[in-house]
């Protein structure tokens, strides 16, 4: 029984897409041939991988293309490619709703500073909606291989909030796209000006795309290969240009901008594999939101079929932002995912593609400052995670990293661990370091006070990362790693002598102190850490920074309450008022906020801001 025409309404996301997209992307209008194209290869792949298992899918019609032609008289653009079609439940999955938990992340985006930037079209799945930045009326027209002749779907709309399906007859498999253009594009309508659309954007697509070929100005029924259609990374490398690998990226990544840098490798023996793979230049929008099941940065292929999108078997989590294929030759082409995580040779593969990203980024950080500063910017904190992933590769990405120093001036300085270890003072057996919420609050922690006393150099990590990250780290080329603000500070026989003359000297005040703290402390002590500042926060050697805590609650993750060990300097004038200080009530409001400052300095929340307030107007009006 034929199924009625139907019309219904977009999605409400499809909507906002729809709109977001016709009128953000005026400047980059030619994209839409670009992602329709690709839409058009990934149906020939479909069709290519499920012939594999059925064969008869591709009977008479072997040969996979896509066609692009255009009709001056009737205004239209078609892309069409006998791929593995859709059906009409397909057909309102593919476009009248989008499943994909990307598209609101896609929708703010677009909403938001970046809503011109035509990198986020493609990435998140409605790269077809930019054929309406072009057209007023779009019209598909789609069959399943498998269906027959008469479960044609022709699907159309003018993107205006509704959308028209019906049943048609279509003796061919796959889907045509026709592209009903406004008044005012009439710079598409040119067969020269699509050719070199589809060269700039489209030239290493692995399928022909056929255009007309042209008599009198005119398109004929005589259709011509317009791209390479080859895969590119078969080549030898000898073959192929800085333009061609560039050109190949931007078609992979829906990206405009050019790739950082890239490797491609083919490894010969008992397992023969090729890869190609990019850094970009610029983030992808999604890369430290988007979840495991949504990586889509590496192409996996067997003999040159395309089997998935496998970012996840192929390279671990911490290189996601890694684009490119991997081609296999000795993979079985019925592979699914379960058999890929638990597969030896893929393990293998996995452990030459990170091999070859790790070799790409150390040979920018020794050669190509300037792009290794760039993929800093954009991937450092990323790299970050690996230390905790990767146990395996731990020493390399460690040298990998970069942060600031009191060494140095401003927070984007260029410090390894290596240049560290290399300015360590004879008998130095630790790298220290400092962890804060910004670069300011590390460069301005009290605890850094004795360190700078001695000329130490101490690193300052203020990335939300970076606490967390050093946990894993530990050590690095056999000097261990400690944050300036945890556990007792070594000192000479002559600076244990000295601190403990001060502390024995001091009891009378840290027992004043501490009672008039209370139960907000769990123990106040004498500072080694301090020269200059009143008071601090001292950590023991296990326990969470409190900049670091106040992130976590902040994110409603239940954690552990303890109670802060205050440090405190004897000798600075404010200890003296308090030691001076007959009037409990003045002497307690000095106590609080010797220990409030020193919460704040450390990154901690308050847990009472408005008696903090009360006590400093007190203080500061000496009532």
């Amino acid at each position: 029984m034929t199924a009625p025409t139907e019309t219904r309404k977009f999605e409400a996301e499809v909507a906002q897409v729809l709109h977001l997209v016709t009128h953000s992307l005026y400047s980059h209008k030619e994209i839409f041939l670009r992602e329709l194209i690709s839409n058009a290869s990934d149906a020939c792949d479909k069709l290519r991988f499920e012939s594999i298992a059925n064969p008869a899918l591709s009977a008479g019609d072997s040969e996979l293309h896509i066609d692009v032609s255009w009709d001056e008289t009737a205004r239209t653009i078609t892309v069409r490619d006998n791929g593995i079609g859709m059906t009409r439940d397909e057909v309102v999955a593919n476009i009248g709703t989008i499943a994909s938990s990307g598209t609101r992340r896609f929708l703010e985006a677009m909403s938001g500073e970046q809503k011109a930037d035509a990198r986020l079209i493609g990435q998140f799945g409605v790269g077809f909606y930019s054929a309406f930045v072009v057209a007023d009326k779009v019209t598909v027209i789609t069959r399943r291989a498998d269906a027959p002749e008469s479960e044609g779907v022709k699907w159309e709309s003018d993107g205006k909030g509704e959308y028209s399906l019906e049943q048609v007859d279509q003796p061919q498999r796959g889907t045509s796209v026709i592209l009903h253009l406004k008044a005012d594009e009439d710079e598409f309508l040119k067969g020269w000006q699509l050719k070199s659309l589809i060269r700039k954007y489209s030239d290493h697509v692995a399928f022909p795309i056929r255009m007309p070929v042209e008599k009198d100005g005119k398109p004929t029924d005589e259709f011509e290969s317009t791209n390479a259609a080859s895969a590119l990374w078969t080549k030898p490398k000898s073959e192929i240009s800085d333009e061609d690998y560039q050109g190949f990226y931007k078609s992979l990544g829906h990206d405009f901008n050019d790739a950082l840098a890239w490797t491609h490798n083919r490894v010969e023996g008992s397992q023969s594999f090729t890869t190609l793979l990019y850094i970009p230049s610029q983030p992808p929008f999604d890369l430290m939101m988007g979840g495991r099941d949504e990586r889509k940065g590496l192409k996996l292929y067997i003999k040159r079929v395309f089997i998935m999108d496998a970012a996840e078997e192929l390279l671990p989590n911490y290189l996601r932002f890694v684009r490119g294929v991997v081609d296999a030759d000795d993979l079985p082409l019925n592979v699914s995912r379960e058999i890929l995580q638990h597969n030896r040779q893929l393990d293998r593969i996995k452990a030459a593609c990170v091999k070859r990203v790790l070799d790409l980024i150390e040979k920018l950080a020794k050669d190509e400052p300037e792009k290794f500063a760039t993929f800093l910017k954009a991937f450092g904190n990323t790299l970050k995670e690996g230390i905790s992933e990767d146990a395996t590769n731990r020493e390399r990405i460690a040298k990998l990293l970069r942060f600031a120093s009191t060494k140095g001036e401003g927070a984007r300085q260029n410090v390894s661990l290596d240049d560290y270890i290399g300015r360590m003072a004879v008998g130095q057996e630790a790298i220290w370091y400092v962890t804060a919420d910004n670069y300011v609050a590390a460069a301005g922690s009290p605890q850094l006070e004795a360190f700078r006393a001695k000329g130490i150099e101490v690193l300052l990590m203020f990335d939300r990362i970076d606490e967390w990250m050093v946990g894993y780290l530990g050590e690095y080329e056999g000097k261990k790693l400690r944050n300036v603000a945890k556990g007792e500070l070594p000192l000479d026989e002559a600076e244990k002598k000295q601190q403990q003359e001060v502390a024995k000297e001091a009891e009378p005040l840290l027992k004043k102190l501490k009672d008039l703290l209370g139960e907000r402390v769990g123990e106040v002590k004498v500072s080694a850490r301090l020269t200059d500042s009143p008071s601090c926060l001292a950590l023991s050697d296990h326990e969470m920074a409190p900049h670091l805590a106040r992130l976590l609650r902040e994110a409603g993750q239940e954690l552990p309450e303890s109670k802060p060990v205050l440090e405190i300097n004897p000798g600075h004038p404010l200890l003296k008022r308090v030691e001076a200080e007959a009037d409990e009530g003045k002497a307690k409001d000095l106590a609080n906020l010797l220990l409030e400052q020193a919460e704040i300095a450390a990154g901690a929340q308050l847990a009472d801001p408005a008696a903090f307030v009360q006590r400093m107007n007190r203080v500061l009006l000496g009532t």
